[in-house]
């Protein structure tokens, strides 16, 4: 894998397969690029989007993009992951609100009849 960031625009796209082309902003051979490598982006890419990537080989020997991004178009992190970084004490916080909104409601419920 290079760990140089690399610029390029995606040349062609296909939607209901999940992958395409890069035409590196360098020059040389087309680079092939998967959806897996784009994670996190809001949005599907198109042709002409202009794609950050770092390149890898697969199981094949063949060239990839991975670690992709689309530029201008914002990354977006999956809930899990941000859960996870949640500090224990704003988890117990937000637990500790969330059973005292139930309790309230519960009182307001029972009072009302």
């Amino acid at each position: 894998m290079t760990r140089r960031v690399i610029k390029g625009v995606l040349k062609t796209w296909k939607e209901d397969r999940g992958f395409g082309f890069i035409k590196p902003e360098d020059g040389g051979k087309d680079i092939f690029i998967h959806i897996s490598a784009l994670k996190a982006v809001s949005r599907r890419p198109t042709t002409g989007d202009v794609i950050y990537y770092q390149i890898a080989r697969d199981n094949r020997g063949k060239y990839k993009a991975i670690n992709a991004r689309i530029e201008g178009v914002s990354q977006v992190e999956d809930k899990a992951v941000e859960l996870q970084k949640l500090s224990i004490s704003k988890k117990i916080t937000i637990a500790t609100a969330l059973i005292l909104i139930v309790i309230v409601v519960i009182f307001i419920f029972i009072y009302q009849r």
